[in-house]
C-alpha cells in the first residue's frame, strides 16, 4: 500500500509502536480485520466484537506471516510488531485518512435517508465508462466500513464511489473526515433514523455534515424535488448543482407516477423553456421528462443538461432509478463525461441483491427488497410493484429505528398502500400490525392476511401464493427477510 509503512501508520493513530525498529520503514501489504484473510506483510487489526473478540487471533495472524497488529490491549508474550491504540475503529479512521491523502485519489461521497447504495452503483457504473472505479461493496458505508473500503484502494484506481451511513449526529462529520470528499452528493431527506435523529429537520442537519471536509474546490450535487436539501443555497461558498423532476413536490410526482404511465414535459411545469415562465421556479440544472415506465423491465426517460440531453433506457424499475440516473449524470459531467458515456453508463447498471432485485423462477417473479426498509422506501417499492403484470402479492415487515412515531408511520404506509393496484399483502411482525391496520382502515375489503413472525407467515405461504404471482418482499434488514426469499426461490 502505498507510502504507508508503520511508522506513517503509528503517526496517523496516535497508537504506542511495541516491535522491532527495523520493520517502522516497511510497508503494509494491505488490512484486514478478518484473521482468515491476514497475508504476508499485511495488517490485522483486532476489533471486538459481541461474540468474538479479535485479539484472541493475533497469535495466528503472526504465524501466517502478518506484519503486524492493531489493537486495543496490552499483548503477553506474542511474538510480532503490535500497535497499541485506545480505539482499533478510531485508528482504522485516521490510517485511512492518512492513505486516501497520499493517493490523492478524488472522492465521491454519497449519504440519503434512502437510495443511497442504488445512487452509488449508478454513479459508479457511469464513471466506469472512463475510469478505474472503487466503489463501497455491500453495507461497508460506516465508521468501520469506510475504511475498510478506502484500504481496496491501489494506485490504479482514478476515482473512488464511497457510500456514507449514519444514524446519530456526529457521525458523518467523523465519516467525512475521514474521506474529504470533492463531490457530495445527497439522494433525499427522509423518516428514518428518527430515534436518535428526532424528525427530518434532524435527519437534514446529519446529513449535512458530509459538508464539513469538503475540499475547497469541491462540488455538491442534490435532489432538488426534496424540499429540505432545496433548501440549500450554498456550501461553503459552493452553488449546489441541483438534478429533479420538476417544479413540483416529490410527493406529487410520486403520486402521478402511480397513476399514468407516461410523464411528459415535467420541465414545462417548472419553468423550463416556457415563454413567460422564471426559470427560478426550479432550480433543477439536471432534469429528466418523458419519462416511460417498462414494468419489471425498467424506466427510460429522457434527460436534459446544460450540454445537451440524451434519452436512457434505465434497466431497473422505479421512479426513483430516474432521479439516480441524473445524480450519475450530475457527476458525469463533473468529471468530463460525454453524454454518450454517461448513456451508456446508465444503461449498463445492475441490480444488487436484496435492493430491488428481480428474481425469476419458474414459479414466480420475486422482487428482492429485503436489504432495508423506511417508509419512503416502502411506498416507493409498494409503488413499482403495481406496475406489474398480473397477480402482485406485498409481503411486507417491520421498519426499524423509526422513534416514537413508529406505529403511526407504519399506519401511513399501509394506508398509502390501500390505494395501490395490488392484490394481496402479507404484513409481518409486531410494527406491522399498524400497517394492516392502516389498509384495512382506508379499504375494509382489500385482501391482507397478518402474521406475528416470519415462521408463521412461512406456513400459511403455500397456501396463499399462487404461480405466476410476482412477489415483493420487504422489510427492515433485522427480520432477516432474506430467508424468506430464499423460501421462494427454492419452490
Amino acid at each position: 500500500m502505498k507510502g504507508l509503512t508503520l511508522e506513517r501508520i503509528v503517526q496517523a493513530c496516535g497508537g504506542t509502536y511495541i516491535g522491532r525498529k527495523e520493520d517502522l520503514g516497511r510497508e503494509v501489504t494491505m488490512i484486514t480485520t478478518d484473521s482468515r484473510k491476514a497475508e504476508v506483510g499485511g495488517l490485522f487489526a483486532a476489533i471486538r466484537g459481541e461474540r468474538v473478540d479479535g485479539h484472541d487471533f493475533i497469535p495466528a495472524v503472526f504465524a501466517q506471516g502478518a506484519l503486524v497488529a492493531l489493537g486495543e490491549q496490552d499483548l503477553v508474550n506474542v511474538e510480532g510488531n503490535y500497535i497499541r491504540v485506545p480505539s482499533t475503529v478510531e485508528a482504522l479512521g485516521a490510517i485511512a485518512a492518512c492513505y486516501l491523502e497520499q493517493l490523492q485519489t478524488p472522492v465521491i461521497g454519497i449519504t440519503g435517508s434512502v437510495g443511497k447504495t442504488s445512487t452509488k452503483e449508478m454513479i459508479a457504473a457511469v464513471l466506469a465508462q472512463k475510469y478505474n472505479v472503487l466503489k463501497t461493496d455491500g453495507n461497508f458505508n460506516n465508521a468501520l466500513g469506510l475504511p475498510l473500503t478506502i484500504f481496496r484502494l491501489r494506485k490504479e484506481h482514478e476515482i473512488a464511489v464511497l457510500e456514507m451511513g449514519i444514524n446519530h449526529f456526529g457521525e458523518m462529520h467523523a465519516l467525512a473526515k475521514i474521506a474529504k470528499p470533492d463531490v457530495c452528493v445527497i439522494t433525499n431527506i427522509g423518516e428514518c433514523h428518527l430515534e436518535f435523529l428526532g424528525d427530518r429537520d434532524g435527519v437534514l442537519r446529519a446529513k449535512s455534515e458530509i459538508f464539513d471536509f469538503l475540499r475547497p474546490d469541491g462540488c455538491v450535487i442534490l435532489n432538488g424535488d426534496d424540499d429540505k436539501l432545496a433548501q440549500i443555497s450554498e456550501v461553503k461558498g459552493i452553488h449546489p448543482v441541483f438534478f429533479g423532476l420538476g417544479g413540483t413536490n416529490e410527493a406529487a410526482e410520486e403520486k402521478k407516477a402511480a397513476e399514468e404511465n407516461v410523464i411528459v414535459g415535467t420541465n414545462e411545469a417548472a419553468g423550463y423553456g416556457t415563454a413567460g415562465e422564471s426559470k427560478e421556479a426550479n432550480r433543477n440544472e439536471i432534469y429528466a421528462d418523458h419519462i416511460e415506465k417498462k414494468g419489471l423491465d425498467g424506466i427510460a426517460c429522457r434527460i436534459h443538461t446544460g450540454q445537451g440531453e440524451f434519452s436512457a433506457q434505465i434497466p431497473i424499475p422505479g421512479l426513483h432509478m430516474v432521479r439516480n440516473a441524473l445524480a450519475g449524470t450530475a457527476v458525469g459531467l463533473r468529471f468530463g463525461l460525454t453524454l454518450e458515456q454517461i448513456r451508456a453508463g446508465i444503461e449498463s447498471l445492475q441490480p444488487l441483491g436484496g435492493r430491488f432485485h428481480i428474481v425469476r423462477t419458474e414459479a414466480y417473479t420475486i422482487i428482492d427488497d429485503c436489504y432495508n426498509a423506511n417508509p419512503m422506501s416502502m411506498k416507493g417499492s409498494l409503488a413499482v410493484l403495481q406496475d406489474a403484470l398480473g397477480r402482485k402479492v406485498a409481503i411486507l415487515g417491520d421498519m426499524g429505528e423509526l422513534g416514537p412515531d413508529e406505529a403511526q408511520l407504519h399506519r401511513e404506509v399501509g394506508e398509502y398502500a390501500s390505494g395501490l393496484d395490488i392484490d394481496l399483502f402479507l404484513c409481518v411482525g409486531e410494527l406491522c400490525r399498524h400497517m394492516a391496520d392502516g389498509i384495512l382502515g382506508m379499504a375494509p375489503g382489500r385482501r391482507v392476511c397478518y402474521f406475528e413472525n416470519m415462521e408463521r407467515l412461512l406456513e400459511a405461504l403455500p397456501e396463499l401464493i399462487q404461480g405466476g404471482d410476482t412477489i415483493l418482499v420487504k422489510a427492515s434488514h433485522f427480520m432477516h427477510f432474506e430467508k424468506v426469499v430464499k423460501y421462494l426461490e427454492e419452490k
